[in-house]
């Protein structure tokens, strides 16, 4: 059995690099042996993506994208298609765990400065991964076509309307029609199922080669192919299969336990994966009391509210998502890991994370006079964080950075 298997992947090895990427992108790709929670998030980011793909495949089976039975093919597939209700919450409940997992991704690159040279690239397609997901849920929030989904989406596509000139073109262009309708319905699904995926898939691989290229950050922020052995492995670097596969399937075991949890025992969690005004079909005749984004979206939604200009809140709201892209240019520490900085970029990162709940509380509530106050000072502080970090991070007294990985 042995010799036939040998032979098949002889075989194949002729033909497709089978074995060569095995070995460099798991058996001989060696990542530092001191990783710890937070490097869980990585893989989980792949689990939850097969999730969204396998899942979104079989519920288009059974969706029909019109505005006359897209709501009515949910409630088919929720209550006559056998393990349709399952089908759909782990799509739903997915989108936002998916959230969770690449907010907290993009929270470890903040402590321990993976976007710091020589990763400005992998960090460069990670942001790009982060604005399809972000497009791909948007475009996925329209389908089940509930009064929520089609105010959400009325409102956030007359946002173009705010840019001079061409705005009310554009935003005709987008809905394909005057108004969300149907046309538009059909338009989002095209793009949700087949091209954001597509180009998602794409700047994942992409991701992934970039980072076996230059090899995976540490929290210790310390290089370790500086410091290899005779055969060129490094001193500190371990195999990353079998002893990190092994490891991720234990971060997948305790993930599964909690997403499982949500999915059986509060799909709708309350409220903010699921709207409550999604369970009535789209009627143009009845806006929802309050309009606002599922929670993932709410701290740039609050950014967009604190500008008193249409057109300005837009561009804040860009240049929110879009300051991310220059975080390994604005970063002139010489330091990586958070171990090893100085109490100015300790104390501006705490403050930023406390300023991007507060963001996402406040843009998933009705603007009152006292939170848009609230908001206009957390987008200050929002903003603060990228654009001063020039400043503290040149002057702050970082620790002196250990040669070895500190420990295991």
């Amino acid at each position: 059995m042995q010799m036939v298997i040998k032979s098949v992947i002889g075989w194949v090895d002729a033909r497709f690099p089978l074995t060569k990427l095995w070995n460099d992108h798991l058996a001989r790709y060696y990542a530092p042996k001191n990783f710890n929670f937070w490097y869980y998030f990585g893989s989980l980011a792949l689990f939850v993506l097969a999730n969204q793909i396998i899942t979104g495949i079989w519920l288009t089976m059974n969706y029909t994208p019109t505005a006359e039975g897209a709501f009515d093919s949910i409630e088919y597939i929720m209550r006559e298609v056998p393990w349709g209700w399952l089908l759909r919450y782990l799509h739903s409940t997915g989108a936002s765990f998916f959230f969770i997992v690449v907010y907290l991704h993009m929270f470890r690159g903040m402590l321990y400065g993976s976007y710091k040279k020589p990763r400005e690239l992998v960090w460069l397609l990670g942001m790009f991964i982060f604005l399809c997901l972000m497009a791909e849920a948007f475009l996925g929030y329209l389908l089940p076509w509930g009064n929520m989904s089609f105010w959400g989406a009325q409102v956030i596509t007359s946002l173009f309307g705010a840019i001079p000139f061409i705005g009310d073109s554009l935003v005709e262009w987008i809905r394909g029609d005057y108004n969300v309708t149907g046309v538009t319905l059909n338009r989002f699904f095209s793009l949700h199922v087949i091209a954001v995926p597509l180009a998602f898939i794409g700047l994942v691989a992409f991701h992934i080669l970039a980072l076996h290229e230059v090899g995976s950050n540490n929290p210790d922020g310390v290089e370790i192919k500086k410091q290899t052995n005779a055969d060129g492995i490094p001193l500190d670097g371990i195999p990353f299969h079998p002893y990190y596969t092994v490891k991720d399937l234990m971060g997948l075991a305790a993930f599964l336990f909690i997403f499982c949890s949500v999915v059986f025992f509060a799909p709708e969690m309350w409220g903010h994966f699921l709207e409550y005004p999604n369970f009535e079909p789209a009627d143009p005749l009845k806006t929802p009391s309050h309009i606002a984004p599922v929670w993932y979206m709410t701290p740039y939604y609050a950014i967009l509210r604190a500008i008193p200009n249409k057109l300005m809140g837009v561009i804040m709201m860009g240049a929110s998502i879009g300051v991310w892209f220059l975080l390994p240019w604005l970063d002139r520490s010489p330091v990586k890991s958070i171990r090893y900085r100085g109490i100015y970029y300790k104390t501006a990162l705490t403050l930023f994370v406390i300023c991007f709940i507060t963001l996402g509380y406040l843009g998933s509530h009705p603007p009152t006079p006292v939170l848009l106050l609230m908001a206009r000072i957390g987008t200050l502080v929002y903003f603060s964080f990228f654009l001063l970090m020039p400043i503290y991070t040149t002057f702050d007294k970082d620790k002196p950075v250990p040669d070895r990985l500190s420990r295991a």
